[in-house]
C-alpha cells in the first residue's frame, strides 16, 4: 500500500483501518482469534520505523554486525535500496520477508501489565540482552501510546458532554423565556 500511503492526500485513517482488516484476517486463517485495530497498526509501523532507523544509522557508523534487531535485514533489504527501486517491488519484497520473519514469531495483544507484589529484600535485577530491553521499551512506547488514545477519546467526550449541556442549558432558557414573555401577556 505504499502508493496509497504516499499520496499527498490521503485518508490515513481509512488506510490504516484496511491495514488492520488486512492483519486481523492473516492473523485469524493462522489460527489466532485477535483483532487488531487501525491505531495499533500505525503505531506499531512508526515503532517499527523508528528502530529501522535508529539501527541503520548504528549500522553505518559502526557496521551491520553490531545491529541485533531480528527485523532489520529484512526491512533493510527492502528499505535500504536505491530510489530508483520500483514500489511495486519494494512492496513485494518487504511482504515476503516480513512474512518469513514473522511467520515464525507468535503475535500477542498488549495488555495491561498488572502491578508486581512487593519484594521484601532487594535482589540484583537479571541482566536482560539489549534487544529484550529495547522490545520492553517499544512496548511500553506502544502502551503509552495507546493510553494516550484512550486519554484523548475520553477528553473528546467529555467535551461532547459539554457542549450537549449547554445546548440543553440554552434551550431550556429559551423555553422558559418565551413562557415568561407569554405568561406576562395573558
Amino acid at each position: 500500500m505504499d502508493a496509497d500511503f504516499n499520496r499527498p492526500v490521503c485518508k490515513m485513517k481509512k488506510l490504516w483501518a484496511t491495514v488492520a482488516e488486512r492483519v486481523t484476517a492473516k492473523l485469524r486463517e493462522l489460527g489466532d482469534d485477535v483483532t487488531v485495530k487501525a491505531h495499533e497498526c500505525d503505531s506499531k509501523w512508526r515503532n517499527m520505523m523508528s528502530t529501522y532507523r535508529k539501527n541503520a544509522e548504528r549500522a553505518k557508523r559502526r557496521g551491520a554486525q553490531i545491529v541485533h534487531w531480528e527485523f532489520f535485514q529484512a526491512m533493510h533489504d527492502v528499505l535500504g535500496k536505491a530510489a530508483d527501486d520500483s514500489d511495486e517491488q519494494r512492496n513485494g519484497q518487504l511482504s515476503k520477508k516480513l512474512a518469513t520473519v514473522m511467520a515464525s514469531k507468535k503475535f500477542t495483544p498488549i495488555l495491561p501489565t498488572p502491578p508486581l507484589p512487593p519484594t521484601p529484600s532487594p535482589s540484583p535485577a537479571p541482566s536482560r540482552p539489549p534487544q529484550d530491553v529495547l522490545q520492553l521499551y517499544l512496548e511500553l512506547q506502544e502502551r503509552k501510546m495507546d493510553l494516550w488514545t484512550q486519554q484523548k477519546d475520553l477528553e473528546e467526550r467529555k467535551i461532547e458532554a459539554i457542549n450537549n449541556l449547554a445546548r440543553a442549558i440554552s434551550s431550556l432558557a429559551a423555553e422558559r423565556s418565551s413562557h415568561s414573555v407569554t405568561g406576562d401577556s395573558g
